[in-house]
């Protein structure tokens, strides 16, 4: 059985790299890699938090976050007292899919933020085209009921969802309406991320601030503004990309 990194550790998978994104992502994507490609070895030990603090060159904190995100992905087993050890790596899933250990932190939910920008403009350029007028009554609840929940002092973020969802649907594209679907309201930033709490003008201007991108989105599609729809999706997502991007600076000072 290994113990610690191999012999050949400076030029290894995992190995030290450039930093590109988060601290954690970094160290679960060379851990990943290194046990994926059998370069560690189902039942080898990993080196302990204070050799992965050294190697990677960070807090207790990201090495412990990411030895969480890979024992959640089933990647590894922790012994308490005894240490971390390599588990027999689940096969590769030929389908996308994303499950709650994917979206752990908040570089997690920029990448899938970054994924939704062209999917999600293209979808309601297409549904400002298509849509009908059950569609647009559905949108429109969607959008009156966000409205409700942020009196009631709730996250409106099931009625956030409904409303994209309703944009899907109003593609008359089954792909996008699956896609939604599968992915469901784990999809809203604020169900992974606390930003309403955190935004500096305070959680009912936050999120009233969301509600007004919504309308503009809506406005777009009732008018057939194929190019202002999608523009507007645009804006929101890239707005709710922007908020989590300061939000990362700011807890890395």
């Amino acid at each position: 059985m290994t113990v610690g990194p191999p012999p050949s550790a400076a030029r290894s998978a995992w190995a030290p790299r450039a930093r590109r994104g988060g601290l954690v992502d970094e160290i679960v994507s060379s851990l990943t890699t290194a046990i994926r490609s059998r370069e560690l070895r189902e039942a080898d030990r990993l080196p302990t938090e204070s050799a992965l603090v050294a190697r990677f060159q960070v807090s207790r904190t990201v090495v412990r976050e990411a030895l969480s995100k890979l024992q959640a992905a089933g990647l590894v087993q922790t012994r308490h007292g005894v240490g971390t050890f390599v588990k027999a790596p689940p096969p590769a899933s030929a389908n996308f899919r994303l499950t709650p250990e994917d979206l752990a932190t908040v570089h997690d939910v920029i990448s899938v933020l970054e994924l939704r920008i062209p999917l999600e403009s293209e979808s309601a350029g297409l549904a400002a085209q298509r849509r009908s007028p059950a569609q647009l009554a559905a949108m429109r609840a969607a959008l009156a009921a966000y409205a409700q929940a942020i009196g009631d002092g709730s996250d409106a973020a099931p009625n956030d969802f409904q409303f994209h969802f309703e944009v899907a649907r109003a593609t008359g594209n089954r792909h996008f309406i699956d896609l939604m679907s599968d992915l469901g309201t784990m999809l809203i930033p604020r169900t992974r991320v606390n930003t309403p709490s955190q935004a500096p003008e305070g959680r009912s201007a936050y999120l009233q601030r969301v509600h007004a991108e919504h309308e503009r989105i809506l406005a777009a599609i009732e008018t057939q503004d194929s190019r202002g729809a999608s523009a507007a999706m645009r804006r929101h997502l890239s707005n709710s990309k922007e908020r989590l991007r300061r939000r990362a600076q700011a807890e890395a000072v």
